[in-house]
């Protein structure tokens, strides 16, 4: 059983999750995840990792509330306890001083691409990033990406900001007034990582997006994130989370996560049913 330090909410349906886990905190890198269970009834999710503490011993993950298992992880409080909390899995995301480096990130991505931008940064690079929300109020962790960030933009569809465009317009505009741009980092929603990846394509730029398939064990046993790399079945859990966004199969993707769309529902329907009379 790992413990729970921290669980608040961060903006409307966004959560941040702090937990007692030091063997996972001394091995992990940007870009790896961890597979967590609200309770013993409860499905295996992974969560990326936003960020650690070797010396408290302690991870962070930012997770948005969608089905039955994240409801139930938002419900929690500290010294509560998970009987599932397994990492760091996954590939750790490529860190080299490239030159002029573009992080975008939505929603849980946001919390997603801090540790990838600060370590982008500590490796000697030029670091832009580039969040997207729908509106003032969903966006968190402002301070911390400015701190490693040489440029910082919003995309969002308020009156608040400047901008007022989806992300991957606001890209195209990002790439255009830059002299270089020579690689981009995308972490969000499969369709923000999809537009991203579209938007960099055209001018060749090597775009690196995090999938977010189903997964179920995070070991490469079960095969349930598969996806298509390049015409080549890999899996996420083992040979990703991070894939060349250029040669994702994202039709494939999209349907495949759209696989249990209906059996969610109506598993968060019966537990508000049986838990919220």
């Amino acid at each position: 059983m790992s413990q729970i330090l921290r669980r608040e909410r961060l903006v409307p349906n966004i959560h941040l999750l702090e937990v007692q886990a030091p063997e996972i905190a001394k091995k992990c890198q940007p870009g790896q995840f961890v597979i967590v269970m609200p309770d013993e009834r409860g499905e295996r999710i992974p969560l990326t990792i936003a960020d650690w503490d070797k010396k408290k011993g302690s991870i962070v993950s930012v997770f948005m509330v969608v089905g039955t298992s994240t409801h139930k992880l938002s419900l929690l409080k500290a010294g509560d306890e998970v009987p599932v909390f397994v990492g760091p899995l996954g590939k750790a995301s490529e860190i080299k001083k490239y030159g002029t480096v573009l992080c975008g990130g939505g929603c849980f991505g946001i919390g997603a691409i801090f540790p990838i931008a600060r370590a982008l940064k500590e490796a000697g690079n030029r670091v832009i990033s580039l969040i997207d929300v729908k509106a003032n109020y969903l966006l968190y962790w402002e301070n911390k990406l400015r701190e490693v960030s040489d440029k910082y933009f919003i995309s969002a569809r308020d009156s608040t900001y400047n901008c007022k465009d989806y992300i991957h317009k606001k890209l195209r505009a990002i790439i255009k007034e830059e002299k270089k741009i020579d690689r981009v980092v995308a972490i969000g929603c499969t369709y923000l990582m999809y537009a991203c990846s579209e938007a960099t394509k055209s001018q060749k730029i090597k775009t690196v997006v995090s999938l977010n398939p189903i997964m179920v064990d995070g070991t490469g046993m079960c095969g349930a994130c598969r996806v298509t790399i390049d015409g080549k079945a890999k899996f996420a859990c083992v040979d990703g989370p991070d894939f060349d966004g250029h040669k994702v199969d994202w039709e494939e993707l999209f349907s495949r996560r759209k696989s249990y769309f209906e059996d969610e529902i109506q598993s968060l329907c019966r537990w508000e049913r049986d838990n919220f009379p």
